[in-house]
């Protein structure tokens, strides 16, 4: 708020807590980002398209070396949690049951945008550096290009670069695999 009113911030405890009271319904999209709760714009054909080619390449790659967390919680800090594209998480015998992965689990976080490039570049990209995730993938549909994200620091990744056709991506968690940015894309 740019006119000094105050505003009234919410923990990862206090969002949980009124989705049990039900004043966050089941069925909305949100987030909680640094506090504030975020509605997430619907998921058109093509993003859901490219997220249903990640799982699959992803799937027939890593067989049990990681879990895939698709749209599904990363609790990021006491203050935020959100529900990325895709997690590649570390494997855990309760497939994260007792508790949400944190970004001590994430082994790789992918963003899919097709409206909302510029926005989860600027707010999701560095909270994601901030809580120490230490790479993201951001497919940027529009432009045809991978953004790469590595090194993470409070005050945000230190490499970074764009990837586009032709030319391929090794994550850093998995060294072994060579992934082409046209297969990412479609």
């Amino acid at each position: 708020m740019t006119d000094g009113a105050t505003t009234r911030r919410f923990t990862v405890e206090e969002y949980y807590r009124m989705g049990e009271a039900g004043i966050l319904r089941d069925d909305e999209r949100v987030e909680l980002m640094e506090g504030e709760i975020v509605m997430l714009t619907p998921i058109g054909s093509e993003h859901a398209a490219s997220l249903n080619r990640l799982n699959r390449l992803w799937a027939s790659r890593l067989a049990h070396r990681a879990i895939m967390s698709i749209q599904n919680p990363v609790r990021l800090s006491p203050a935020s949690q959100f529900q990325p594209d895709l997690a590649l998480l570390r494997p855990r015998p309760d497939f994260y049951r007792k508790s949400h992965p944190e970004p001590a689990d994430v082994l790789l976080l992918i963003e899919v945008a097709d409206t909302t490039v510029e926005k989860d570049r600027r707010l999701k990209i560095p909270l994601y550096a901030k809580s120490g995730i230490q790479e993201s993938w951001l497919l940027d549909l529009p432009a045809d290009r991978i953004h790469v994200y590595r090194q993470s620091r409070t005050e945000g990744y230190q490499d970074v670069h764009s990837h586009s056709r032709g030319q391929l991506l090794t994550p850093e968690a998995f060294p072994d695999i060579t992934l082409s940015v046209d297969d990412r894309l479609g």
